[in-house]
Parts: C-alpha cells; structure tokens; sequence
C-alpha cells in the first residue's frame, strides 16, 4: 500500500470513528428524551391532534398479529411516498405470494387513502415507531422483518443501526434528499453519520441522476447505488379506482358546456394566484369553470367560505354541491383521495406547490396520465427532473410558466385552441406512457438481487 492509499485508509477510518461517536451521542439523546416524547404524545392526544386508538403504535407497540414466515416491511412517511410505494407492494405480493407485506406511514390522511390501495393480505399499521432506542428495538423485536424498504428520504439513525446489527437488508426507494437536507447532512459533523447510515444499505434507488450525485457526495458505496426510474411515473397505472363516482358524472355532464381548467395541490397562498387568473379569463370566457384542489381538504373549505363572504357563489365538494347557475364558476373540492377523478373532468391541469419560492412542486405525472395539458409553475424543486425528462421528450407535454400573466395566457392559449390544446393532451399523455414503461420491472429485479437475494 503506498502513502496515498495509507492516508485515504486512516482518513475513511477516522471519519467512521466519528460516525460512530455522532451516533451514539444521538442515540443517547434519543434515549433520554423517550419519557418527554411519550409525555408530548399523550398530551397531544388529549388535544385531539393524535389517533385515539392507535398513538400507541409510534412507541413501537403492534396493533396487528405477526404471521408465520417472512416478512417485508415498507415504510413511506406521507400520502405521495405511500401512494409510490403501492406498485412496488402489489409487485412484490404477485412475487412473493408466501411473504408477509407490513406497511406503515406517519400520517392520518396517508393512512386513510393508502389502506384502499393495498392489497389484499397485506399489513397496515397506521404509524411507524418513533426513532427512539426503545421503540425501534420494541418494533423490530415483534415483527422481525426479514427485509426493510424505506422510501425516499428517511434516515433515521436507530432504525438503520439497529436493522443493520439484527443483518435485517434494507433498501431505499426513490432515494430523494432536498437541497436543504442534503447541505445539512453534508455539514462536517453529519457527514461522518450520513456515510455510516449510507454504508448500512444493501440498495439504494435515486430517483434522478442529480439525486444519486447527491447520494455519492454523502459517500454511499457505489455499489449499492443503482437507477430504476421515478416510482411516481406508475402510480397512476396500479391506482385501484373505485369507478367513478355518480356525483362526479353528473358534475362532468353540467360542466359539458363550460371551459373547465382544474387547479391541484394548491399550497395556502396559490389559490390567489389561480382566482386571479380565473377572474381575467371569464371576461374573455365567461363559460370558463374552476375547479380548486387545494393541498389540505380543510384549507378548501375555508377557500370556499371567504369567496363567499365576498358575495361570489362557489359549490363545495364535501357537500355534494351542484353547479346550479351560470353565476357558479368555481367548484372547490374539500375531500382526499379524489383527484385523479377530477383530472378526468378537466382537460386542463394546473399543479401547484410550484408558484411561490418556498415551495417545490408536486407530482406532474398524474395529470399527465389522465390526458390533460398539464401546467406548472418554475417552482418544482424535488420534481424538477421530471418536468426536464418530459420537456425533453416533447417541450409540447409540459408548460412552465414564471408568472400570473404567464399562467393566464397559457390557459388562454388552451381555452382559445382546440387544436392546440389536443395536441397538448396528446403529448402529455404519451411522454408518461414512454417515461412509466418497466419501472416496476426494474425495481423488481433490483429488489431481487439485492434484498431479497434471489430467493
């Protein structure tokens, strides 16, 4: 070995002594800070802001009898990491059909939609335990999972150590890290903890180009970094629909006549941006009709209730509102698990939590998939490289714009064409056929080799 070789060693051993050190300083915080935790939580759900039921399940406590056999755990923290996780399930049970599948979220309204979406079979715990020594070492003792997938971005450092001590495999899914978190774990005293956790991974599956960079920077051994496509390209194609609704054929045979835009995942803020417009689009298309989603059911009914104090008429979704009169032009849907219904309404897609600097984007694909000519603002951040993959298939599938002028002549543009707006249409929805194709096939076969291990 020479000089160069001996540093590089003494360097990476250095810096794996101080993961460690990082480690078990957090795990001694987390530690001592589990009776507080537990007192925060029962606290909370005497507020109401917890599960009655279930809270006790974020301590690491099973609400479900384990089976016999192997068991794969799959963990998504909200709606969108569930809902991308879904397809990877339905595979792995058609697969597998002897293994036990786990799945657990963080949130409610995950909870709500994804337990509609599993198949039958499979394991639903509402929440996963919190990072805490007791209730990860609790969690894993009862289920002993025979492999761990994790999606997206969660890294937490007493699941990853305590699965890697047990020799239980684990995977990253659609391995995603914002530019916020990525230059906090890249700070000299999480880089040494990030490249340990990394290092406890048998796969890793970025879901970009740049966020696999993202990954090798925090030095994840290579080895294990392997690209199988964007998981929320499939959602829609493995999206068990419960046909839609009656309501929602008679809404779209009352909006026959009308010039219907629809504007989704709208953060707080954005529906501002989106009324405006609409309100200098009706007096060149007065047919023109709305219809709001915001990203939160709750914020939809308060959206609702100001345009109404303000004398507009609006008809709400939650209460199964007609649009009665030409004066309704604004239709606001309050409910979850709904929308890609609604894309099928409108043949124009607006998706927010991309107008306003803070935020970063939210799924294209969706609107894409149902056939609308989709729309987005220059704020994507996370979704960024799947706005750049269909321009670059065909700039006609997806229109960026950078201002409410922008936006109001895009829609215009659409409203104005039928030719164009056609051809929008048809472009979107064959960039994502082109961009979902053997997804699924690919993580399979990477979850095969690498976790499952052929077995």
């Amino acid at each position: 070995m020479n000089r160069a070789e001996q540093t590089s060693s003494l360097s990476g051993g250095c810096a794996m002594e101080l993961g460690v050190l990082v480690y078990r300083l957090y795990r001694a915080l987390t530690y001592s800070a589990s009776p507080f935790l537990h007192l925060h939580t029962r606290w909370r759900r005497l507020r109401g802001l917890e599960h009655s039921r279930r809270w006790h399940e974020r301590f690491g406590h099973p609400s479900a009898v384990r089976p016999p056999g192997s068991l794969v755990w799959f963990h998504a923290v909200s709606l969108g990491e569930g809902m991308a996780a879904i397809p990877v399930i339905r595979r792995c049970s058609e697969m597998k059909p002897e293994m036990t599948i786990l799945m657990t979220t963080t949130t409610v309204s995950a909870f709500e939609v994804i337990k509609k979406q599993l198949p039958v079979g499979v394991l639903h715990q509402q929440f996963a335990p919190l990072d805490t020594p007791v209730a990860i070492d609790r969690f894993l003792g009862y289920w002993k999972p025979n492999a761990i997938v994790i999606m997206e971005n969660e890294l937490w450092p007493n699941l990853i150590m305590s699965a890697a001590q047990l020799r239980i495999p684990l995977a990253l899914l659609n391995a995603r890290m914002s530019t916020k978190s990525f230059k906090r774990w890249s700070s000299p005293l999480l880089l040494p903890l990030a490249s340990l956790l990394l290092s406890k991974f048998s796969l890793i599956a970025p879901l970009s180009t740049l966020q696999g960079i993202h990954f090798q920077l925090l030095q994840a051994p290579p080895f294990v970094i392997n690209f199988s496509g964007d998981l929320k390209y499939v959602v829609n194609k493995f999206y068990v629909s419960s046909g839609t609704s009656e309501s929602i054929r008679d809404l779209k045979a009352e909006l026959s006549d009308m010039k219907v835009w629809i504007a989704s995942s709208l953060h707080r803020g954005e529906e501002e941006v989106i009324l405006g417009v609409h309100n200098l689009l009706l007096q060149s298309h007065p047919d023109s009709v709305v219809i709001i989603v915001p990203r939160h059911p709750h914020h939809g009914h308060q959206i609702a209730q100001k345009l109404r104090n303000d004398g507009q008429s609006v008809a709400l979704r939650s209460r199964n509102e007609k649009i009665t009169s030409k004066k309704t032009n604004i239709y606001v849907v309050d409910t979850l698990g709904e929308l890609r219904e609604f894309y099928g309404v409108a043949p124009i897609a607006v998706i927010g939590g991309s107008f306003f600097p803070e935020l970063t984007g939210h799924n294209v694909s969706e609107a894409a998939a149902a056939g609308c000519a989709v729309i987005t603002g220059c704020h994507v951040g996370h979704f960024s490289h799947m706005v750049k993959a269909m321009q670059q298939a065909n700039p006609l599938s997806i229109t960026q714009v950078s201002s409410k002028l922008e936006l109001r002549e895009a829609v215009e543009l659409l409203m104005s064409n039928p030719e164009i707006l056609e051809a929008r249409q048809r472009a979107s929805k064959e960039v994502y056929e082109s961009l979902s194709s053997c997804i699924i096939s690919n993580v399979w076969n990477l979850l095969n080799l690498h976790i499952f291990r052929g077995k």
